[in-house]
């Protein structure tokens, strides 16, 4: 049941991605409304899942709050790097490097596994969980492929390369609710793995998308995207629960 539910995750990715290859004249609202889809994924569905199933503290701090701070530094470490060889390359100042792109791709793909891992795991606790779940992974998911087709064409990617990444996506949970075929997940990792990505995505959507949407449009429509984007992973969590 849990690789048929992912098979439709995989549909709503790629649905996603087509969206955000529709809009190309409208892209400060694409951006605005990605913005607002990753802070709500983060806010209010990754960071209270990771602080539930990895809570233990560290030196008086959660473990997920730890690894969220963590990503989140991670991210703008690894963007200054990449930064400043583009820049020793010859590359304009302030010019958006390919690699983050891409690197962030390969975050949301990762994230897309995890969803399909814990996607099995909600199977093997119970089918109530299982349903409630499989609400929260499809209907994100449609925001992923969303997020992953922007966030690799904004840093700059060729539309080829965007396409590839935004295929991964679609396939990542299929791959991961397949795995749980053949273990029993324990929850920490996973919970530790979400605090994680929840950090760098936060810095991607604060510091890269919202800004860059703002930057040449900034109009009530593209704020009230970002509003309604938050107000839907909200609506979708939920449901959810």
């Amino acid at each position: 049941m849990a690789v048929i539910v992912a098979l439709g995750a995989f549909l709503m990715t790629l649905a996603g991605g087509w969206t955000a290859q529709r809009v190309t004249d409208r892209r400060h609202l694409v951006l605005g409304l990605a913005g607002g889809l990753m802070l709500g994924v983060v806010g209010l569905d990754l960071l209270p899942e990771s602080l539930h199933a990895a809570g233990r503290k560290v030196f008086g701090v959660p473990l997920a709050l730890l690894l969220f701070v963590a990503g989140f530094l991670i991210a703008h470490v690894v963007e200054r790097l990449l930064a400043v060889r583009q820049a020793a390359h010859g590359a304009e100042n302030g010019a958006r490097v390919p690699e983050v792109g891409l690197t962030a791709a390969s975050a949301m793909v990762g994230h897309s596994f995890a969803d399909g891992v814990a996607l099995g795991a909600a199977f093997q606790v119970g089918g109530g969980m299982g349903v409630a779940v499989s609400l929260a992974v499809i209907t994100h998911d449609f925001a992923d492929g969303f997020n992953t087709y922007t966030l690799t064409r904004l840093y700059g990617n060729a539309r080829r390369k965007a396409l590839m990444m935004l295929f991964a996506d679609a396939v990542a949970p299929v791959l991961g609710a397949v795995s749980t075929l053949l273990f029993t997940l324990p929850e920490e990792p996973l919970g530790a793995y979400l605090g994680f990505f929840g950090g760098a995505l936060l810095y991607l959507a604060a510091a890269e998308i919202l800004p860059e949407a703002h930057h040449k449009h900034p109009a009530l429509s593209t704020l009230m995207c970002t509003v309604g984007g938050v107000a839907g992973i909200w609506l979708v969590v939920g449901l959810a629960d």
